[in-house]
């Protein structure tokens, strides 16, 4: 076994491969940007080693200087977790000719299965049924068109050197193939350095299945079962579960010996995923379909881990280190079911672009374990970030991972929504209550799974009412009072309980929730108790609050009351309530401190959040309409357009392609009619 090891990534990846070598008396080497430099990960491993600026173009994708620090640590190999130089194969080569060993599969292996074209050619080759598609060397605009045309709409253009979605757009009509084409192809050549594309048939609601295999040197290979990724948006996985729900047995044991036949063509070593796409016609009638391999550890290798009680970081450790694999494939078992939520900085409700922020709060379930292949608790947590950190522009939006396990699907629900529930993140949007509202449709719930459940479920994903007003304004009275009464002396005449001699007393809370803002009236009548008033309903309030932050109310009375367990987190005026009915953030006005203040009207497109300007779509002088593309956005790895909020004339262009942007920037002024409109 490896003394030292080098962990070639960032976030909840390098926390994991450092926690599982400390564990096997390893000790590891973190790299850093200086984004990253008070970073969770490089707290986690025994040294650490700087190796550049923030973007990764200027770090995490420099190998040289990432093999300059292994070898200057003594490190004898690398492992490179998921994304950045994973699944590079000048890098793995890198690696052995610098006589150390890298923590995946032989650099042919990469480069056989790293180009889809390619990788498609093989499996061909070797009887793996393949969905209808061009996988051709020759990128011309206008044969790739007449390729989609003979193929027949809608098709799916993917980069072909790349994954996780990135340059990949479903087109479904001749029209707007170009300006989908052009865009896969900037988005690959940004994140892969190769904007070669390839374009298959887009199957119709399809699930995506894989398979995770596991190969050593010495001639063994196994499959460890699949995982069902079908919940997607944007090509993203956002819910992950193994086994897959209705797969039968005969179905699961044919993809996985193709699984592990497509391993073997490319003589493959360590972990890796062969992903499927299935197309179930009938209840009998499943069709799989290979569609591409990723030759490194998958983002949700623990439903795997959950399902298998097995620690795959240890399994790729050990296999590189020339060991065989721990277990023969009949040797291999699964119990129970897993359920994995990737939490993101996102705001689902703007079509899921980027968050950037501090994360003031961070509080996550009670009794979970940190990165830890076993599915004892039940509830497992993966993260790259603590309370204080900071997400930034610069890589991707995950700030973790939450993994449930459950005797059968039933009970992995019923822990994943109370997981869900149970986590507060307060600084900046995320998906946590959008994955909560994911998990309890009725789709998922009921396992009808294909890749396009968000946009069949958008009634019940987006733009609901959460969390009533009043239980949220119940929710802040709550905490201002609780807070007054932590900070006051002990004496009769300090007290701010509203309590009078004879008589009530009432007080205004001032609360705004988005735009629309709120009087609150709060009564302290005479002989006790308190009386609510929102949006011209009054109704009596009841609280015990243990701290500024837990509260318990009750609201209404007899067999109307309710009872209601709520947090509160308070950042300046915004304070942010969580409990079991949802969650919701209002702003406590301070009315004195506002005076004054004028609105100010908008006169343009502005930035939705920071990020660099890759495309200009519109020029001084022309006339759009809303809804029109103005502007292409590139933010943690991914490309966002965005559109005129209005009819117009294009004024001035405030940046140039290639700038970096702030949030809430002014990209270009939009003037109202027509009188420089160009001719």
């Amino acid at each position: 076994m490896f003394q030292k090891i080098l962990v070639a990534n960032r976030g909840e990846i390098a926390c994991r491969v450092a926690a599982t070598a400390r564990r096997m008396g390893v000790k590891t080497v973190a790299v850093y940007s200086e984004a990253d430099a008070q970073a969770r990960h490089v707290a986690a491993c025994d040294e650490a080693v700087h190796i550049g600026a923030p973007p990764p173009r200027e770090s995490y994708l420099q190998w040289q200087r990432i093999i300059a620090a292994a070898q200057a640590t003594g490190a004898q190999a690398i492992h490179p977790g998921y994304g950045f130089l994973s699944e590079n194969e000048e890098f793995a080569q890198a690696c052995a000719d610098a006589g150390l060993v890298f923590i995946g599969p032989p650099a042919a292996a990469i480069q056989a299965m790293g180009l889809k074209a390619e990788s498609k050619r093989l499996m061909e080759a070797a009887g793996v049924p393949l969905v209808p598609g061009y996988h051709g060397a020759d990128q011309d605009p206008a044969l790739l068109q007449r390729e989609a045309v003979r193929i027949g709409f809608p098709v799916l253009i993917k980069a072909s050197a790349g994954g996780g979605g990135k340059g990949m757009r479903a087109v479904y009509n001749e029209d707007e193939f170009q300006a989908a084409l052009a865009s896969c192809k900037r988005e690959a050549a940004n994140s892969f350095g190769d904007d070669a594309v390839l374009i298959e048939r887009y199957v119709q609601r399809p699930r995506h299945i894989e398979i995770q295999v596991f190969a050593d040197s010495h001639g063994n290979c196994v499959y460890l079962f699949e995982r069902d990724c079908s919940v997607q948006r944007r090509h993203q996985k956002v819910l992950e579960e193994a086994p897959a729900p209705g797969l039968n047995e005969a179905l699961r044991r044919e993809m996985g010996e193709a699984a592990v036949a497509a391993a073997r063509a490319v003589g493959y070593v360590g972990a890796g995923t062969v992903e499927f796409i299935v197309e179930q016609r009938s209840a009998e009638d499943w069709r799989f379909y290979f569609m591409e391999m990723n030759t490194r550890l998958q983002v949700e290798h623990p439903v795997t881990e959950a399902i298998t009680g097995q620690d795959l970081v240890a399994w790729q450790l050990r296999v590189a280190a020339g060991e065989p694999l721990p277990l023969r494939q009949d040797e291999l078992q699964r119990h129970g079911h897993a359920i994995e939520a990737r939490i993101c900085a996102e705001n689902p409700e703007a079509g899921f672009l980027p968050a950037t922020g501090t994360l003031h709060v961070l509080r996550w379930p009670a009794h979970v374990a940190f990165e830890r292949a076993t599915s004892a608790a039940g509830v497992r947590i993966d993260a790259g970030v603590g309370q204080g950190d900071a997400i930034s522009p610069f890589y991707d939006s995950m700030v973790a991972k939450l993994i449930v396990w459950g005797e059968d699907r039933a009970q992995a629900l019923q822990r994943l929504d109370a997981a869900l529930r149970d986590t507060h993140i307060v600084g900046l949007h995320t998906n946590v209550a959008f994955l909560r509202r994911c998990a309890a449709t009725r789709s998922f719930a009921e396992a009808d799974l294909d890749t396009a459940l968000i946009e069949r479920e958008r009634a019940a994903l987006f733009e609901q009412p959460g969390l009533p007003l009043a239980v949220a304004a119940a929710a802040v009275v709550a905490h201002t009072l609780a807070e007054e009464a932590a900070g006051q002396d002990a004496d009769p005449w300090s007290q701010r309980d509203g309590w009078r001699l004879w008589g009530g007393a009432t007080r205004h809370f001032e609360l705004a929730q988005g735009e629309t803002q709120h009087s609150v009236l709060l009564e302290h009548q005479h002989r006790g108790g308190l009386v609510l008033t929102v949006q011209g309903q009054r109704q009596a309030l009841a609280l015990r609050s243990q701290s500024p932050e837990c509260h318990e109310l009750w609201l209404g009375e007899g067999a109307a009351q309710q009872r209601f367990k709520v947090h509160t987190y308070k950042q300046g005026e915004q304070v942010s309530v969580f409990c079991a009915q949802g969650a919701a953030v209002l702003t406590e006005v301070d009315v004195l401190a506002h005076a004054g203040e004028a609105a100010q009207g908008g006169g343009g497109l502005t930035a939705p959040m920071p990020g660099k300007l890759v495309a200009l779509l519109a020029q001084p002088g022309q006339r759009v309409t809303k809804g029109q593309p103005l502007a292409v956005m590139e933010a943690m790895k991914m490309e966002h357009t965005i559109s005129a909020p209005r009819d117009g004339v294009v004024g001035e262009l405030c940046f140039a392609v290639g700038d970096q942007v702030g949030d809430g920037a002014a990209l270009l002024t939009l003037l109202e009619g027509t009188s420089h409109v160009a001719a």
